[in-house]
């Protein structure tokens, strides 16, 4: 037991004085990791913050069907616990024509002319509604989708149907559409920069063991076994992470705080830094830790493909 352990310090050692050795090989690779793992990062956060933003947007859409004033009570009803059963739907409610009338008054009050057209009409031009508040905005068309049906649409006035069309459906479905886009971005973002972390590592640790192909085929004939020949470059790469993460979360806090102060401004378009921010404080040390394990990862799985495929080519010479 206390062999292994001599021999697992001397393979941490070995691969800490590998590092110092290689450091200059090593930038390329902890540069490119560093990037990788900020946008990783950034893009957790952003992606928290664009679902906090898009669940206080979208929990102010609402789906207004007007209905026509030959509808009963019993078919309003009727309609109303339909649209309740369906998945998509949160919440259901009815604004009688008295309950629009009287909104539609105290949303204008400062337009004199408006209301004196509406006491010259004298009787109430405003239809009575169901409104439909969705679980997910992504999926109204469900929720369209059935209202759409031919014994659905009796039920609505024809000269205003619902509210769920012309701008403000472009407007809900770009939020929708844009949300996606951004997440997708990321995703090929990381994937992108990963895969180009681990080639560069992996040509690290190639270039390394040529350099010290000597060293290892002495070790080798002295009885060393794979993994004591394998670990200080699996220690060594796993360092680039570990560096690389520290780097990350340090440009991510100094980025965070240097928009809050440069802009002066608590958001920035659909991304709300202040949020951001504090979501990031918030979650600090599970973010560190989060970027420490894919850094080490990163780097090990680089090495282990590297040292499996090329040392027994270089020392076998």
């Amino acid at each position: 037991m206390h062999r292994k352990f001599t021999t697992l310090i001397r393979v941490f050692r070995n691969g800490i004085i590998n590092f110092a050795r290689n450091l200059s090989l090593a930038a390329a690779a902890i540069a490119v990791m560093t990037v990788t793992l900020t946008i990783i990062l950034f893009s957790l956060i952003v992606n928290a913050t664009f679902s906090n933003t898009i669940n206080q947007i979208t929990s102010k859409i609402d789906i207004s069907v007007y209905i026509n004033d030959s509808v009963t009570t019993q078919q309003v009803n009727n309609l109303m616990t339909e649209l309740k059963n369906l998945p998509n739907v949160r919440k259901v409610g009815y604004i009688s024509q008295d309950q629009a009338l009287t909104e539609y008054k105290t949303e204008n009050s400062t337009n004199k002319s408006l209301l004196q057209a509406l006491s010259v009409i004298g009787t109430n031009p405003l239809p009575a509604s169901i409104e439909i508040s969705p679980v997910n905005p992504d999926k109204i068309q469900i929720i369209k989708n059935f209202l759409d049906k031919p014994q659905n649409i009796t039920l609505q006035d024809p000269q205003a149907g619902t509210s769920y069309s012309g701008n403000e459906k472009a407007a809900i479905d770009k939020i929708a559409h844009a949300t996606d886009i951004i997440r997708e971005a990321g995703v090929v973002a990381v994937i992108v920069f990963a895969c180009i972390s681990v080639l560069i590592i992996f040509n690290t640790i190639r270039m390394t063991i040529f350099n010290r192909r000597e060293e290892i085929n002495i070790m080798r004939l002295l009885g060393a076994n794979s993994w004591y020949v394998k670990g200080p470059f699996i220690v060594e790469s796993s360092l680039y992470g570990i560096i690389s993460a520290l780097i990350s979360i340090l440009i991510i806090d100094v980025l965070f705080v240097g928009s809050a102060s440069a802009l002066q401004a608590s958001s920035l378009g659909l991304l709300d830094i202040g949020y951001a921010n504090h979501d990031f404080k918030v979650h600090f040390w599970i973010l560190l830790t989060l970027q420490l394990v894919v850094g080490i990862l990163i780097g090990a799985a680089s090495s282990l493909i590297a040292t499996r495929r090329y040392l027994k080519l270089k020392t076998s010479r």
